[in-house]
């Protein structure tokens, strides 16, 4: 109901910049650019946790990316799921490799799934919204791509606010599973599908760390059932997960490409 109230507000309420402020303009020029300009590139936080997938991230976590991801998530500015799908996207293309061709199956999206409470106190869920805009824009550029919620929280997490990178790997361990009947859904994917861990952001990596583990936890018991065998990317315990894509992830983890020896404090919240 509080979404539904937000979208009409919208419409008929004076809007703001998302990232700056300007007026009349739900997102200006300029903090559009902010959120692709640079183009998506693989991201490490420091330390790197064991078990996560290579990770591609659309742009920092800073200056008016920082505020559009806050007012859409925190404050209700459903419209910017539009640009943000849009930036999300682009990480989706450069964690998933070359572009589909011929025979090529499809690019599956797999939401990093928020508490309960976080939804019902936010009135939507964010990532998942951003995920489907992220689908919409790859089928409109002719990729068949599509949202597959199969994770969810299993048990109680703790606000990771606060946290550090130790802290929030603990807090989230054993945290999230898949729904009853979500290992079919993604062996609907096919031989050649690709399946793309998505999150709004990464700080610590914890978040993909457990959704990708929740993922290789999945016992494929009816892999007898698959006609053609197993699809890549699948092993015989559950998925192998080796790809994910965020909207934003730290500046400090588009540094640590180019020096690997640097080291950054994690700052911010994450899920």
């Amino acid at each position: 109901m509080r979404g539904w109230w937000r979208e009409i507000a919208g419409l008929v309420l004076p809007v703001a910049c998302g990232g700056c402020g300007r007026p009349r303009t739900e997102l200006c020029p300029e903090c559009a650019e902010a959120l692709t300009g640079t183009g998506p590139r693989r991201v490490r936080p420091a330390p790197e946790p064991a078990g996560l997938p290579v990770v591609h991230a659309a742009a920092p976590y800073a200056d008016a990316v920082r505020e559009v991801l806050l007012a859409h998530k925190e404050r209700g500015a459903l419209a910017l799921s539009g640009p943000l799908g849009g930036a999300l996207a682009g990480a989706v293309e450069a964690a998933a490799g070359a572009a589909a061709g011929p025979g090529e199956g499809p690019l599956l999206l797999v939401p990093v799934p928020s508490s309960r409470r976080s939804v019902r106190a936010r009135g939507h869920d964010p990532t998942r919204r951003i995920a489907l805009a992220a689908a919409a824009r790859l089928r409109r550029a002719g990729r068949d791509a599509r949202v597959v919620p199969v994770l969810r929280q299993r048990r109680y997490v703790a606000d990771q606010a606060g946290l550090g990178a130790r802290g929030r790997l603990s807090n989230l361990s054993g945290a999230l599973e898949v729904v009853p009947g979500g290992a079919r859904l993604l062996a609907a994917g096919r031989a050649a599908g690709t399946v793309v861990l998505v999150d709004d952001l990464m700080t610590t990596g914890a978040s993909l760390v457990e959704a990708a583990r929740a993922l290789g936890a999945v016992h494929l018991s009816f892999i007898s059932e698959i006609p053609h065998g197993l699809p890549d990317g699948f092993a015989q315990h559950g998925f192998e997960r080796r790809a994910a894509a965020v909207v934003a992830s730290s500046p400090a983890s588009f540094e640590i490409n180019r020096n690997s020896s640097r080291s950054w404090n994690v700052a911010g919240g994450e899920r």
